[in-house]
């Protein structure tokens, strides 16, 4: 069913759908901050992040050696989990409004494939404890540089059609074409397959420096797509009623996929590559609380990264001491969900 501009208009995000994604990320947050090989207790952990709020002053009760797992381990560990859980939710949904189409996803112009490759070059060439500092800014570059030309393609190769499947079929040639190039360079140095596959399949344990550096990329790039919200619900029922309304169609596609595109590049440098979240978590919220994109793309955001704490805590839990590589775990639930989602889809279609 298609929903008018104006009866998205009226849409508005109730307070209550907030409160509630909010209160399912505080628990997803402290499940992950109490959860590990080393438990803590619930009542240490809250008193321990109180004591660090300023102006207040309470006894935790932990030992240093639990505080110290707590600081510098757990905390940053799950705060990055919910920073690049809501940038890949929220890309995704602001990629699924720009194509209308909900099997959209942040690594569809080719984001994926570029930091795959740059990220392969640096563990290759660099080597040793050099390439793991060089694999972030790498990773940004490439995921950065894969979109770049994924949209230069596009624009070139679009004579009066339709310039969003013209870009997606731009997506796929670049990613084909990097992806071909990324095998090439991994069978030059085979005895690098294992770090390079344990980037692939995405890690979240890294510390307070990657938080500061993707930082005010996320700020900036969740803030514009934010600011997007109404124009989206726009597009989404036609271009020919967006220009009736003064929306400047071209202009708004552009300026979410640099925002999307610029999320996808800083959640890509600290983790890796983590699968299905831009699917999953938008449609779950659409199926909940509405399609307006003034209340997809600000619950995905809370959402996703709930999700992605939540699957980090799977992660480090279901094989304790060992760890699951995180994107193991959003396949699991993310490839039958996709399944779903296109089956809907189609029904939908027909």
């Amino acid at each position: 069913m298609v929903v008018s501009t104006r009866e998205r208009s009226t849409v508005r995000l109730r307070p209550w759908w907030i409160v509630a994604a909010l209160v399912l990320l505080t628990a997803a947050l402290l499940a992950g901050l109490l959860a590990g090989a080393a438990g803590l207790p619930v009542r240490g952990v809250v008193l321990q992040l109180a004591d660090w709020l300023p102006f207040v002053s309470v006894d935790s009760g932990l030992a240093p050696i639990e505080q110290g797992l707590l600081l510098e381990l757990r905390l940053p560990r799950v705060l990055l989990a919910a920073v690049v859980g809501g940038l890949l939710a929220v890309a995704g949904a602001g990629y699924q409004g720009v194509f209308r189409n909900p099997l959209a996803d942040p690594y569809l112009l080719g984001a994926a494939a570029g930091a795959g490759l740059t990220v392969t070059l640096a563990i290759v060439l660099v080597g040793g404890d050099a390439a793991s500092a060089a694999v972030p800014p790498m990773a940004f570059v490439g995921a950065i540089g894969g979109v770049l030309l994924a949209y230069a393609l596009g624009r070139s190769a679009r004579r009066g059609g339709d310039g969003t499947a013209t870009l997606v079929l731009a997506g796929v040639a670049v990613t084909s074409f990097l992806t071909a190039i990324q095998t090439f360079v991994q069978q030059l140095r085979v005895e690098e397959l294992q770090r390079i596959y344990a980037w692939i399949l995405g890690d979240v344990a890294g510390g307070w420096e990657d938080l500061r550096l993707i930082a005010p990329y996320a700020l900036v790039a969740a803030g514009a797509m934010l600011l997007h919200g109404r124009m989206l619900d726009v597009l989404s029922v036609g271009d020919d009623e967006a220009v009736s309304l003064g929306v400047r169609a071209s202009r708004v596609r552009l300026a979410v996929l640099l925002a999307a595109c610029l999320a996808t590049a800083a959640a890509v440098a600290v983790s890796g590559l983590i699968a299905f979240v831009g699917i999953v978590i938008p449609h779950v919220v659409r199926r909940l609380a509405g399609g307006s994109y003034r209340i997809v793309l600000p619950l995905s955001l809370i959402g996703g990264a709930a999700f992605l704490v939540l699957a980090d805590l799977v992660a480090r839990t279901v094989l304790a001491p060992a760890e699951l590589p995180i994107g193991v775990v959003t396949a699991f639930v993310g490839a039958p969900f996709f399944v779903f989602v296109l089956r809907v889809t189609r029904r939908v279609e027909t």
